[in-house]
This record gives C-alpha cells, structure tokens and sequence, in this order.
C-alpha cells in the first residue's frame, strides 16, 4: 500500500510538472506498467483530483487550479532549471535517486506558477476597456500577449502600421514597459530593425506573436528615457516655458497629474506661475488650449506670438 501511495504522490508531481504526460510516460517515470497507471488514475479521479484526458495521444493536465505546491521562480531560472536533464543523463552516477523526485517537484510548482499567473492576467485584460479608433470597425486588442511577454522577458514578433508614413511593417521587438497616456496605451520596446528604444501605439498593432526568444533591459532607464516629455512625444530642444494661470483655474493646475516635475509659485492674488523645461512643444500647448483665456504664456516670447497667429487663423476661419 505504501509503495502505491508513493506512486500515485509522484503521479500527481508529474502532471502537474508536465502537462500532456502521456500513460506510457508515467508507467516509464514511475517504473510500472500503463495497466498499473490507468487504475491509479482511475482512483485519483475518484478521490476527487481533477485530472482531464481530452483524447487519445493527449496526455494528461490538471483541470482549474488544482496543486500541490507553492514556489517562486522567474523565467531565467525556469529555463536553466529545464536544462538538467540533459546534463544529468550524461552523468548519472553523480546524482542519488531522490534527486529525480526533487526535481520534478520544483518544475511542478513552476507549471502551477505560470498558470496562476496567466489566468491573472486574462482576469486584469477583461476589465481594461480600450477605445476603438475612428478608422477601424473592431479593436484589436493585444495586452495579453504584450503583457504576458514583458513579464516573461519575450520577443514578440509584430505587424507595425506607421500612421506618419502610412507604411505597414514587420519587425522584432524586445517590450519593456506598457504606459498609459491620453486614453491610449503605447508600448515602450527595444526595436530591433531600428537598432534602438522607440514609442509604440498598441491600436497600430495589427499583428503580435511571442516568441521563445528571451531579452534582457539592461541599464534601460524609463524615466531618463521620457525626461522632459510632455507626454508621448519626443523631441531634443530644450525649451524652458512660463505659463501664469488664473486664480480660477490654479487650484485644478495643482492636482494635475503630471509626468514631468514643474515649479509652481503661487501669487499673492491666487494666480499660479507654472515652470517647466520640455524637449517637445506640441501636446504642451494643446494641454494649455484647454484652459483658454487663463493660460498666458509668459516665455518663451515668440510662443506668445505663436498663439497670436493660430487664435487669428481660428478666428479668420470662423468668419466664414
């Protein structure tokens, strides 16, 4: 009885080690017959262990979240773990029976791991709603996968649409981090036709394929890499704005949620000087237009002289 309840212990670790574990495979682990094991899983599902067969060949997996033991690994050590049977089997004699057991114990409890966190993440995907753009009739949604392979340090392979050039492309991306902007997601990557870190909307994803190729960030530094960005858009001046709003708006501007770190000197009479340095002008100024008559750029000068001419071609357009 003892030797049959340590069997079917090590039935259970197998499975849960290696999802689609075939009959024959388990008799040959377990050093028995495929008789001996179709009872033994016959009995395990009697006791309750959720345990599938979804047709001839397909071996066995485990329904729902059934497991057996909790651990922590990432992705480098799932893979270097992986690679010892290999090493092993050339060199037997170096390591005790129990060691087997050990092992399949560890991979186990990684299977279970990366389940528990795939059925997490389709979880936080259903209730993140993205919009769909105006030229398309259904969005294509793909933060699973990106997300999926930024956790796991994936490549993904991808079908890029370039709405600047109008040009479709296929490239190879390493993707490091996922950022929220403007009702949008862009995905920060390393690109590898490009030789360099580029922006990336998702809704211009019209392909996403992870690959078993994995990357490592390195020194990539986020906030160094969006240092003085308004928001998405990336330039290399250095301009240095002063903006004045009004008493009426200033405490709105304080609760701003920001991704650059102004100096804000609030006046005696309520209004409130708002500084900052940014290496691009556009999405700044459109921030500014929101507040109309109480955003006075201050300097640069001749952005004062910018928004003259754009408020009179406004103005002159409207006059039709």
């Amino acid at each position: 009885m003892s030797e049959r309840l340590i069997r079917l212990l090590r039935i259970i670790i197998l499975i849960q080690s290696s999802p689609g574990i075939t009959a024959k495979e388990l008799a040959e682990r377990c050093e028995t017959t495929a008789r001996t094991i179709y009872r033994d899983l016959e009995l395990l599902s009697a006791a309750n262990v959720p345990i599938t067969n979804e047709g001839y060949g397909k071996g066995y997996e485990y329904l729902g979240n059934f497991s057996v033991y909790p651990l922590d690994w990432t992705e480098k050590e799932a893979m270097a773990f992986g690679m010892l049977p290999k090493i092993i089997d050339q060199m037997t004699h170096l390591f005790p029976p129990d060691f087997y057991s050990a092992y399949e114990k560890a991979m186990a409890t990684h299977q279970k791991e990366k389940k528990e966190l795939q059925d997490v993440l389709q979880k936080m995907v259903s209730i993140i709603q993205m919009g769909t753009p105006a030229f398309q009739e259904e969005q294509n949604n793909y933060l699973s996968p990106v997300i999926d392979s930024i956790l796991h340090s994936k490549t993904i392979e991808v079908v890029y649409h370039t709405q600047s050039r109008d040009v479709t492309t296929s490239r190879e991306l390493d993707p490091y981090y996922l950022i929220p902007r403007d009702h949008r997601f862009y995905l920060i990557a390393y690109c590898h036709k490009k030789k360099r870190v580029l922006t990336f909307r998702m809704s211009r994803f019209l392909k996403v394929t992870q690959t078993s190729q994995t990357f490592d960030k390195k020194e990539f530094n986020l906030k160094q890499y969006f240092k003085n960005t308004w928001s998405i858009i990336q330039g290399k001046d250095n301009i240095k704005f002063k903006v004045l709003f009004s008493k009426e708006v200033a405490r709105y501007i304080k609760e701003e949620e920001l991704f650059v770190n102004p100096k804000l000197t609030e006046n005696k009479d309520g209004s409130l000087l708002f500084e900052v340095t940014l290496n691009h002008d556009r999405e700044f100024l459109q921030w500014l237009m929101q507040y109309g008559v109480d955003a006075e750029i201050l300097e640069p000068v001749h952005y004062r002289d910018k928004m003259q001419e754009m408020l009179k071609g406004w103005l002159e357009k409207y006059k039709r």
